[in-house]
């Protein structure tokens, strides 16, 4: 392995991240998400966002090969005064657990550093996405929203304190 995290430039980035996305769902939510909206995502609409939307995006490359990524900025409504939110972190399943999330997760940080707080939404029922967002400092706070994806799931908000989390 050879990993390095960079922004998102290339248009060849941008259909790999876009890969990433499609591919990566298909990995983490069997089970969480219902299979009919999963077999209704298509690669070609990943890529039709990941072309839409291209600022403040990440890419975790092998060698060529984008194989994760992470989106970031500033927290999207009025809700949070003065925040950061991690708005998206994937990788490819084949990658989990050899550090790559964690190399993402350290460079989105590094950008949001002058937000004194950072969200990340996440299903209620995505353990194992739970584990590591509580491993980097993110706590759940009691706010919840009901998404529509061909069923109705829960996701639920985490903060991560910059204060607490650099003692």
């Amino acid at each position: 392995m050879d990993i390095t995290i960079k922004k998102m430039e290339t248009e060849e980035e941008v259909r790999g991240k876009a890969y990433v996305h499609w591919k990566s769902w298909q990995e983490a939510y069997p089970g969480l998400i219902d299979p009919e909206y999963l077999d209704r995502l298509t690669l070609e609409s990943c890529e039709k966002t990941a072309f839409r939307w291209r600022d403040n995006i990440l890419v975790a490359k092998d060698r060529d090969r984008v194989i994760g990524f992470a989106a970031y900025g500033r927290y999207r409504t009025d809700e949070l005064k003065d925040a950061g939110e991690i708005y998206a972190l994937y990788i490819l399943a084949e990658y989990y657990g050899k550090g790559v999330s964690d190399r993402l997760m350290n460079a989105a940080l590094a950008r949001l550093k002058e937000f004194p707080d950072t969200a990340v939404w996440v299903l209620k029922d995505n353990k194992r996405a739970i584990r590591f967002y509580e491993r980097w400092g993110f706590r759940t706070e009691g706010r919840a929203e009901t998404l529509h994806l061909g069923s109705p799931v829960t996701e639920i908000r985490m903060i991560r304190k910059q204060k607490e989390s650099e003692e």
